[in-house]
């Protein structure tokens, strides 16, 4: 498969910043703005799948993708948040 067509990077971005956001909501109440949020979920994306992939969990889905990604995403925020709170 292709990646490399504008469709699957534009829908790439907005999966990402739509992580990003909730994580954001879910951690503290507020996003990090719209390139702040799309950062967060794509991190964030990539730590949760290697996260769940440590504990020997596999996404079967594209909703259990997004879970995980998100998960990834509300632990990375909540890094970051205890991370800069603490220095």
């Amino acid at each position: 498969m292709e990646n490399n067509n504008l469709g699957y990077w534009v829908w790439f971005l907005f999966i990402g910043g739509v992580i990003g956001w909730l994580a954001g909501l879910i951690i503290r109440g507020r996003g990090f703005g719209i390139i702040g949020d799309i950062v967060i979920g794509i991190v964030g994306a990539m730590f949760g799948g290697w996260m769940a992939r440590v504990i020997g969990i596999y996404p079967g889905s594209s909703i259990g993708a997004f879970l995980v990604a998100l998960a990834g995403a509300v632990v990375l925020v909540g890094l970051t948040r205890l991370a800069v709170r603490n220095v």
